[in-house]
């Protein structure tokens, strides 16, 4: 038996014990592939990769003796995605609560973001430690199945405001802070970092989400946020905040902020704001499928019936969903047209931040609500982001080589000697037509393969 079948014999035989920590015995050399490297750069024809011990070794050199050969033809070789925003714990079902975070819980969506190509992911606040701490080691180390693992401690809200405790039942201190004063706010930072979080979190909106004369929460205050963005940049640690509205985003650009974790969807980006982040370096993540989601299978049932979207829903969902009654009662609400309003603005604002040379990550909220499924949501977020105007290998390039800049990472996000071994491989040319980034075929994780797919995962085939 060859290593890829014996590799992929195991894979099929027991899919939830095979660990991605474990190295091959010998070179595999991946041939006749189309490359797409996450640099940006045009995509190659007809190129030899060689991987081996988790790294890559060579790009269009021969092949060494001995080693195992996997022919692309037809297929093309391009980075895992990057997640630079989602959440774990919070959903399972239909519902958020804090009794959704548990390990067992984690696990299963760090796995079937791995299925769909996504080897790394953010989780950006309303994480509990120990736990998440735990995880996020053990996934650094490859423990266990599944994506890596980075992301925010707990992050810091307003008191009865955002995140609304209405999201996640049983919502408390030990998942999100709301801090009443400054000092209050430098503590909560210090008890992140000492916790080793990855960056900060911050919730600057007050979650109208653009309904008119929809209800607002309380509003974190500048003095409060002020405070946490200059902690944290004492203990050299990057903010990342949560906002809705123009006038918020160039705020908390002035007090500091290092990342924008949603996009501008209330009205279209100004020359201010432009220069104000490309002047101080701020990234942004626009999450366009945030939005979508709130109407996208209550508009659109059939997608139920497509095996690539089936296999991200868990049954309760789909029973939701498949509901006639809860999509009508869904489409009522006025959240519906405030939602594709905001991503019309969204998108628009994107390409327009994107074509001025505004540093954009990747992230879509995915596991913050039941409808933003791991794995499937990244897919998405790809095809409304080619939507938006940035062609599909621009595209691309936010989800591999800009997200992992975004998280500082250099050993992964393109594919060059030297990097790690995380590669999603695809049926077709997804640089050409961006639909072909589902047609999933295989995901290596640190050289090893650990996915055909989430519809063959999810048809046990």
């Amino acid at each position: 038996m060859t290593l890829r079948s014996a590799f992929a014999g195991l894979l099929l035989a027991a899919p939830a014990t095979l660990m991605a920590c474990t190295a091959q015995a010998e070179p595999v050399a991946f041939d006749h592939a189309r490359l797409i490297d996450g640099t940006g750069d045009p995509v190659r024809e007809n190129v030899t990769v060689v991987i081996n011990d988790g790294r890559i070794v060579s790009i269009g050199d021969p092949a060494p003796s001995g080693a195992e050969h996997v022919d692309l033809s037809g297929k093309t070789l391009l980075p895992a995605l990057i997640s630079d925003h989602s959440h774990v714990g919070i959903i399972k079902g239909t519902s958020g609560s804090n009794e959704n975070y548990t390990r067992a819980n984690i696990l299963a969506a760090l796995k079937q973001y791995s299925d769909y190509g996504v080897l790394t992911v953010t989780a950006l606040g309303l994480n509990r430690s120990p736990l998440f701490d735990d995880l996020r080691r053990e996934q650094h180390a490859g423990k266990n199945p599944g994506a890596d693992l980075f992301g925010v401690d707990q992050g810091i809200g307003a008191p009865n405001g955002a995140p609304p405790s209405a999201m996640v039942k049983g919502l408390g201190p030990d998942q999100v802070y709301r801090p009443t004063t400054p000092q209050e706010a430098r503590q909560d930072v210090d008890r992140m970092v000492a916790e080793h979080t990855d960056l900060v979190k911050l919730w600057v909106d007050d979650f109208r989400n653009g309904v008119p004369n929809g209800k607002t929460l309380p509003k974190m205050s500048p003095d409060i946020y002020r405070a946490v963005i200059d902690e944290a940049h004492q203990h050299n640690t990057r903010v990342a905040v949560h906002i809705h509205d123009l006038d918020i985003a160039k705020a908390v650009v002035d007090a500091g902020a290092n990342i924008l974790a949603h996009g501008v969807r209330d009205q279209p980006v100004d020359q201010a704001l432009i220069d104000a982040v490309k002047a101080h370096g701020v990234w942004y993540i626009a999450t366009l499928g945030l939005d979508e989601a709130n109407y996208l299978f209550a508009e659109h049932p059939e997608l139920l019936n497509v095996p690539f979207v089936a296999a991200a829903i868990d049954p309760a969902l789909m029973a939701q969903l498949s509901d006639a009654d809860w999509r009508k009662q869904t489409l009522s609400k006025p959240l519906v047209a405030a939602s594709h309003t905001a991503l019309a603005i969204n998108q628009k604002n994107l390409l327009t931040l994107y074509r001025a040379g505004v540093k954009v990550g990747f992230g879509t909220d995915s596991g913050a609500a039941p409808t933003r499924l791991p794995g499937f949501a990244e897919h998405r977020e790809l095809a409304l982001t080619v939507e938006a105007g940035l062609t599909p290998l621009e595209a691309i390039h936010l989800a591999t080589g800009n997200a992992a800049e975004l998280l500082e990472l250099e050993d992964r996000g393109v594919l060059k000697t030297g990097k790690r071994a995380d590669l999603l491989i695809v049926r077709g040319a997804p640089d050409q037509s961006i639909a072909d980034i589902d047609q999933v075929d295989q995901v290596w994780q640190r050289g090893i393969l650990v996915s055909h797919g989430p519809v063959v995962r999810h048809q046990g085939l």
